[in-house]
């Protein structure tokens, strides 16, 4: 299968080239950055230069798709990742579909079904508003049939995929309302504000610090929010609160809940048990295990455990995902699995980088 990937020199555009290097049957043709053209990829990603594929790709423009493909329509790909900035894929999309290729957009640009929400929560008008409701969400454990009849998918945030699966099963049941509102206390690595240089994400900032940022109106929260209300068929009252930890890659959610008003913990936890058993990339750990970045790190897993905190009241929920990978990169390549019609983990690491 041939594949392109706009944004190649991103943390996630690298990421998913990475993850690419591994897939059986994948040739990357195309790789673009706006800012790198004619370089040569192996140069500006010295850590692939080992990939065979790889060694004589130069990177191209994306503003030259179409010349790309009417100079040379036997290379163009069958499926691009969009590995941008927000708001770059809402121009890109439409161009690459018209070129008969399948988009899996790792931005936020498509996540949202409705355009008037992008005004409040991406502070932008949306440009492609007739593409939102054919964008399929890239959760495989919600809309797996979906994905594998779709040529766009929006693959999900790196927050919103670890709070989602978190509180899955519980929405499904319908536990969750308005009435019983939902805390996200959650923290990422530092390769989540992505690759270009700004002050807060210097070295000398970040080390020994820690911090939240966007304390009240992250772009992730309204994403989280829509897909457990379609999960449950009802709104539900969410807030969610991102901290910036001093390590490379690696999410970790802590979320509560009012467990006077859910099942007894014995009955959640036969609910999870049920729900993710059959769930390959979602592992719910035992009685007494306490979820670490570490055991994901590189892999497409979320690990999600329970606890009862009854002196309070509450249940708490700890998940954990590589930001980069079950986040980003192994996620998109699942979501290619899927609409390519092969195994949803063709190419994925089964065991981590630990340590």
């Amino acid at each position: 299968m041939k594949v392109g990937v706009v944004g190649a020199i991103g943390y996630t555009g690298s990421a998913v080239l990475g993850v690419l290097s591994g897939r059986p049957g994948t040739e990357v043709t195309v790789v673009t950055s706006r800012g790198d053209a004619g370089r040569r990829l192996a140069d500006m990603l010295p850590q692939l230069s080992g990939v065979p594929g790889y060694r004589d790709l130069a990177l191209e423009d994306p503003a030259d798709l179409e010349k790309i493909k009417e100079k040379d329509p036997a290379r163009f790909p069958e499926a691009f990742f969009l590995a941008v900035s927000h708001r770059a894929s809402m121009a890109l999309v439409p161009r690459v579909l018209a070129l008969g290729a399948k988009v899996i957009d790792l931005t936020g640009d498509f996540r949202l079904k409705s355009p008037l929400m992008y005004p409040e929560w991406y502070k932008c008008e949306h440009t492609a508003p007739e593409f939102l409701a054919e964008a399929v969400y890239g959760l495989p454990e919600i809309h797996r049939a979906e994905i594998r009849k779709a040529r766009l998918v929006a693959n999900p945030g790196c927050y919103p995929t670890c709070v989602i699966l978190s509180l899955l099963p519980l929405a499904e049941k319908s536990l969750l309302g308005p009435d019983s509102p939902v805390v996200c206390d959650c923290k990422s690595g530092v390769s989540g504000a992505g690759r270009s240089a700004s002050v807060p994400n210097l070295f000398a900032e970040v080390a020994e610090n820690f911090r939240p940022y966007k304390v009240v109106g992250h772009a992730h929260t309204p994403e989280m929010a829509q897909q457990l209300a379609l999960a449950g068929g009802k709104p539900l009252r969410l807030t969610f609160t991102p901290h910036l930890v001093p390590m490379n890659r690696g999410i970790e959610a802590t979320v509560y809940l009012d467990a006077e008003k859910l099942p007894p913990y014995p009955e959640l936890r036969d609910l999870y048990e049920e729900r993710y058993a059959s769930e390959r990339f979602v592992r719910f750990r035992g009685e007494g295990a306490v979820p670490e970045t570490a055991d994901v790190r590189g892999t497409n897993f979320c690990d999600v455990a329970l606890f009862r905190d009854e002196a309070a009241g509450m249940l708490k929920i700890v998940s954990v995902i590589d930001n980069l990978a079950r986040g980003a990169a192994t996620q998109a390549v699942a979501n290619l699995n899927l609409v390519s019609g092969e195994d949803e983990g063709l190419g994925l690491a089964s065991a981590a980088l630990r340590p």
